[in-house]
C-alpha cells in the first residue's frame, strides 16, 4: 500500500478532512498519533461491561482495522528513513 492510498484510507476510517501534506513523514506520524488514541479509545471502552454483544463485536473488528492501519504506517515510515 503505498503512502497517499494509506492517508485515504486513515482520513475515512478516522473520519477526518483536513491532513497536511507539505511533509510526508508528519503527516503520517500524525495519522498514527490518531489512530493511537482511537485504539486507545476503544479498548476503554471495551472495558466497559455495561455494551451489547453487538456493539462488543463492532468494536473489536475496528480494533483490528487500526492495528493493521498502525502497522502499515510503521512499515511507510520505516520505508520513508531507508
Amino acid at each position: 500500500m503505498g503512502m497517499k492510498k494509506f492517508v485515504e484510507s486513515v482520513k475515512e476510517l478516522l473520519d477526518i478532512d483536513d491532513v497536511k501534506k507539505k511533509n510526508k513523514k508528519r503527516a503520517i506520524r500524525n495519522l498514527l498519533k490518531k489512530l493511537i488514541i482511537r485504539k486507545e479509545d476503544i479498548r476503554l471502552k471495551l472495558e466497559n461491561k455495561k455494551i451489547s454483544k453487538k456493539e462488543k463485536k463492532f468494536l473489536l473488528e475496528e480494533l483490528d482495522i487500526i492495528d493493521v492501519h498502525i502497522e502499515k504506517g510503521e512499515k511507510i515510515i520505516k520505508k520513508l528513513n531507508s
